[in-house]
């Protein structure tokens, strides 16, 4: 709890120099971090980690044995979820993906499909992009995961064994080609018989998740489940 004085110093330090809300960029009220509550409360919610059966399940039939698939958010262009992205992604703001998570885990901790997982791994990035980067955003938002969860999180155990292309602009075969045989394992220890739960920043084909679960059904004993931030439908 904080003293009288520390929390003067706050209310002088903000002042000059104002929290502000990463989805609207207006004023953050004393008490809120990260997001408004007009900014949290519109994001548009999917709920597919309540659905026995979702669209989102439904891209990775006769694909790849998957447990259960959800997303947090959708993804519109121009939209919240898309301007939260982009400040974790390009801007530095790493907060973002970790109170996300944060607020997701804790109630997929409560849901039939996602209480049971044992380990939180997030998809990785080439060396030389996160080089570039700074951070992986996907670890951040595991970080959150792991928190809400009360599940611990591993980066470490994959990798990715060659550099891709952006698949932002490119087709739906393209993405899958670009990605396939990207990832490998670095500590099959480390995941075996375990239900991982991978996760990643905006499903769009699915091929990244795809590609990257793919390895982790190779080692013996393990269950495979995906979340994201955000899913473009």
């Amino acid at each position: 709890m904080k003293t009288f004085c520390t929390q003067a110093v706050d209310d002088v330090l903000s002042l000059f120099y104002p929290s502000l809300c990463s989805g609207c960029r207006m004023h953050l009220p004393h008490g809120q971090r990260v997001l408004c509550v007009d900014c949290l409360y519109g994001l548009p919610l999917t709920d597919y980690h309540r659905q026995s059966v979702n669209p989102l399940d439904e891209r990775f039939w006769g694909r790849l044995n998957v447990e259960s698939v959800t997303s947090m958010c959708y993804f519109s262009e121009g939209g919240t979820v898309q301007r939260l992205i982009h400040r974790l992604k390009y801007q530095k703001d790493v907060e973002v993906g970790r109170y996300l998570g944060e607020f997701f885990g804790q109630r997929l901790r409560d849901s039939n499909r996602f209480g049971g997982i044992d380990l939180i791994v997030p998809v990785p990035l080439h060396w030389t992009r996160r080089r570039q980067r700074g951070y992986n955003q996907s670890d951040w938002f595991a970080r959150g995961l792991s928190q809400g969860m009360e599940r611990p999180w591993d980066s470490s155990v994959l990798g990715r064994g060659r550099k891709t292309r952006s698949q932002t602009s490119k087709g739906r075969m393209s993405r899958f080609e670009n990605v396939e045989d990207a990832f490998l394992v670095r500590n099959m220890e480390g995941l075996k018989n375990k239900w991982i739960l991978l996760v990643d920043d905006v499903m769009t084909t699915g091929a990244t998740l795809e590609a990257c679960g793919r390895k982790i059904l190779e080692i013996p004993g393990t269950r495979l489940s995906f979340a994201t931030i955000a899913c473009a439908t």
